[in-house]
């Protein structure tokens, strides 16, 4: 069956938002290594949290234009464990997984400097931002 959705930007944009309501305030960014499960509803496995880093207490700037853009993203002074970065989710304060995203060099939903994350080192994302419209 062939899809070709158009969402009027102002209701992409109401959708959008709601990922900065879901995710609430003191939100984190958690990084992992291993196979990015089917959505936030399937439960982890043998997946490795490589890192995790603190997003700002409002996680996305409003959408506009049927996009967001993830406000400020703490570094992670001092990753948890070493292992090759392949996907990340977004998280509540309490770990519920809210947004599940790829990670890689270029291409990718989050693109970092090297997906080869050693631990103890530090782990930054610069920005990071989701079309829908």
């Amino acid at each position: 069956m062939a899809q070709n959705p158009h969402i009027k930007q102002s209701t992409a944009n109401a959708m959008l938002d709601q990922l900065t309501t879901a995710i609430g305030a003191s939100g984190f960014l958690r990084i992992y290594d291993g196979t990015q499960p089917a959505g936030p509803d399937t439960a982890l496995g043998a997946q490795v949290k490589l890192a995790e880093l603190a997003l700002s207490a409002t996680a996305f700037a409003a959408g506009a234009g049927g996009s967001i853009v993830a406000n400020t993203i703490s570094d992670d002074v001092s990753a948890d464990a070493t292992g090759t970065a392949t996907w990340a989710t977004f998280v509540k304060a309490d770990g519920t997984r809210i947004l599940d995203v790829s990670v890689g060099v270029a291409g990718a939903d989050i693109n970092l400097n090297t997906i080869s994350i050693q631990i103890g080192a530090k782990v930054s994302v610069t920005a990071y931002h989701l079309d829908i419209a």
